[in-house]
């Protein structure tokens, strides 16, 4: 199957059979294909190259890319801004939507918004809370959580109304997704609560960083118990680490976040720890690429961005696979008008 033979611009776009969207990373992952995301962190500007200079980093390498959404409760250029400036040159975003600062009659605008915009992936978060950003004082909204935000979108999309019941004209076709943590107590209960996001519209999960292959394993085979590797495609966290400091105070000091002391010696012990944790990265994504129901990773290199490209490359996993990149399309156009 081609996944980059989506027209650019050309919304709206045919839907695949048993599709939601016209997306293509949902193609991918339907494909079968191992799939690739990445994070952009939104610049604290409005100059839209700042976007497009975060965006090329990632060219031929990714297969969506993730627009936060005040990740950390910390104020940058919006998520759905960021989409549509992606979108205007063809890129696949994910839109991230956040509880904690919008209602739900924001929210079902955006969704709206962003859909008519050409985003086809969104991701479903209640939000952290405001008191661990750079405005502490700011006043928290969550009128939903993720559950309720997960099924208000999938009504919107399937059943084409919104919560109130008033009917929308054209619905939004979205590939919509949920976070996931399985590397932090209860462990019992992430399972339950997964099955819940699941059932209330989450298409994909993405999870928190992971740095510990066992844990994992014994996750992936609770989803396979509960009969949830059919329901959704889960695509496992990852990201380099720069020094055994920066690992110890994530761990410490980042809620959710599990890095096991092994990791942190390994680091320690390094000549060039930088280049350690990118093989770090490399070798879990080659470990987890093994794993049942793992449709993919999402490489989370905060400020070590330029180090994506060299870590799918080495890790091999898109197998030679190429994926979209904009300047695929003008190598196109100019082929067509030599020809």
């Amino acid at each position: 199957m081609k996944f980059d033979d989506e027209p650019v611009p050309g919304y709206p776009l045919p839907i695949l059979p048993g599709h939601t969207s016209p997306g293509r990373l949902e193609r991918v992952l339907r494909a079968g294909a191992f799939a690739v995301t990445s994070e952009l962190d939104p610049p604290d500007s409005a100059d839209p190259e700042d976007v497009y200079k975060r965006a090329r980093i990632f060219d031929g390498y990714v297969d969506a890319i993730n627009a936060t959404d005040g990740s950390g409760a910390n104020c940058h250029m919006s998520s759905m801004a960021v989409c549509a400036l992606l979108t205007r040159i063809g890129y696949a975003p994910v839109m991230q939507i956040s509880c904690r600062d919008k209602n739900r009659i924001a929210i079902q605008g955006d969704i709206l918004g962003g859909a008519a915009m050409g985003v086809a992936n969104m991701l479903c978060l209640s939000g952290d809370g405001v008191q661990s950003g750079d405005h502490p004082q700011a006043k928290p909204v969550f009128d939903l959580d993720c559950m309720s935000l997960l099924e208000i979108g999938r009504t919107l999309r399937d059943e084409h109304k919104f919560q109130s019941g008033r009917k929308v004209t054209f619905a939004p076709r979205v590939f919509f997704g949920a976070a996931a943590n399985p590397f932090v107590p209860p462990y019992e209960w992430r399972g339950d609560r997964i099955a819940k996001k699941i059932s209330a519209g989450a298409q994909f999960l993405q999870t928190q960083y992971c740095y510990d292959v066992p844990r994992l394993k014994t996750f992936m085979k609770q989803m396979e118990d509960q009969g949830l590797l059919e329901k959704a495609f889960f695509l496992i966290g990852v990201g380099p680490l720069r020094t055994a400091k920066a690992a110890d105070w994530m761990r410490t000091n980042v809620p959710g976040i599990h890095i096991p002391d092994s990791v942190v010696k390994r680091m320690a012990g390094a000549e060039k720890p930088a280049q350690e944790g990118r093989q770090i990265c490399i070798d879990l994504i080659q470990e987890i690429k093994e794993i049942k129901g793992v449709s993919g990773v999402h490489v989370m290199a905060f400020r070590q961005e330029e180090s994506v490209a060299e870590i799918i490359d080495r890790s091999g996993v898109l197998q030679g696979r190429v994926p979209w990149y904009p300047e695929r399309d003008a190598l196109k156009t100019e082929t067509k008008e030599t020809m």
